[in-house]
């Protein structure tokens, strides 16, 4: 993840760059349950709304919540499908909150209303995140259902009114991106708390022509709109906040948007996005789905690492006597392409490898949906 807000407020009032702290353990983010009551058109999970069979049952989950406790986790992101359909979703999620994991709730929403809004408010969820495509018929196109941006609409607004720190999660595609801008409205009219900009993970285009690909010109035109909106609100001290996920040269093209703007905080911005370091799938990020399967995140669903009925998460993470796994973990990653002449690897860390496994077979091939120009990885 990608946070945008950060790296305003750096601009406006610098801090020292300090040693940096490795977390104790992975982010996980958890697929509870594979079905769902939508049938979104980008969904990576491939859900329907049947049930799945061999899912892990609550004692199963339990036992893992106690191995991840215990191997530091700090954060659990709740999932699906949709995890409002899990039968033992609130126990899972409160039980998660009273071992003082970092809870947090993705969902699209459209289960939440006032008939439940009073149990999840109880749960203490620290963050809950509603998948939005658009406005309005745009929304209901993309999930395949009438009234679901309605229904998600009042999902937010019964968060906010509870005082439970939500946010908007939008996937950019071509069919959506002119509705960035008023989404971004909607995000301050409606008070919503965060944005998290989803780029889409697809492969296969960008090798050629990159710099003439309309939609990776289109991803340039939504991260200076991101920017520029996340600038504005940090100025303002609103405590909104803007991040992304899914492409991780949006750290680098910040740096050459510093350069341009804020010349003089070019060498700072540079030292604080390197200490971030860019992809950590497989290190700080971790996914496991529906069955138990762990992968080295979200997108991995093809390549398994080993399943929690089997041995231990715990065990899992560490082994690298898995290929994937041992490169994922070495620093610096051996990445080959335009990633390893890029001289910013050290920010980015040779992007999302999953879409370069995808297409040539080659997780350490180049990530095609690098939206910088030659030019730019070439540090000018």
């Amino acid at each position: 993840m990608f946070r945008i807000t950060q790296f305003m407020q750096e601009l406006l009032d610098p801090k020292p760059l300090r040693a940096k702290r490795n977390p104790p353990g992975p982010v996980v983010i958890w697929n509870l349950i594979r079905r769902c009551n939508l049938t979104c058109k980008h969904c990576y999970a491939i859900s329907a709304d049947t049930d799945f069979p061999n899912e892990l049952d609550k004692e199963q989950v339990f036992e893992v919540m106690d191995d991840l406790k215990k191997f530091k986790v700090p954060v659990l992101i709740l999932s699906g499908g949709e995890p409002l359909l899990h039968p033992d979703i609130f126990r899972i999620a409160q039980r998660a909150n009273v071992m003082g994991f970092y809870t947090a709730l993705s969902t699209n929403g459209t289960l939440i209303d006032t008939k439940n809004i009073d149990t999840i408010d109880g749960i203490g969820f620290d963050y809950l995140g509603i998948s939005i495509d658009g406005i309005a018929a745009t929304h209901d196109r993309f999930r395949r259902k009438t009234g679901a941006f309605d229904s998600s609409m009042q999902a937010l607004r019964l968060c906010r009114k509870k005082g439970i720190k939500v946010g908007l999660r939008f996937t950019m595609t071509k069919e959506n991106a002119d509705e960035l801008p008023q989404l971004l409205d909607l995000m301050q009219t409606e008070k919503i708390d965060k944005f998290y900009f989803s780029h889409l993970n697809y492969a296969g285009r960008g090798n050629k022509n990159r710099a003439d690909d309309v939609f990776l010109n289109t991803t340039r035109w939504a991260m200076d709109l991101l920017f520029e909106r996340a600038l504005e609100d940090a100025r303002q001290e609103t405590g909104r906040e803007y991040v992304t996920g899914n492409n991780d040269a949006d750290g680098v093209y910040l740096l050459h948007w510093v350069r341009r703007h804020f010349p003089q905080h070019t060498d700072h911005i540079q030292a604080k996005l390197t200490q971030w370091g860019g992809n950590s799938s497989g290190v700080n990020v971790a996914n496991i789905d529906n069955l138990g399967n762990v992968h080295p995140d979200t997108m991995w669903w093809s390549y398994n690492l080993g399943n929690v009925k089997d041995r231990p998460f715990s065990e899992i993470w560490m082994d690298t006597s898995d290929p994937i796994m041992a490169g994922l973990k070495q620093n610096p990653r051996q990445v080959g392409g335009r990633c390893g002449r890029c001289a910013y690897f050290s920010i980015c860390n040779g992007n999302t490898r999953v879409r370069a496994l995808q297409l040539t077979g080659d997780a350490w091939a180049e990530d095609p949906a690098c939206y910088l120009t030659d030019d730019e990885i070439a540090g000018g």
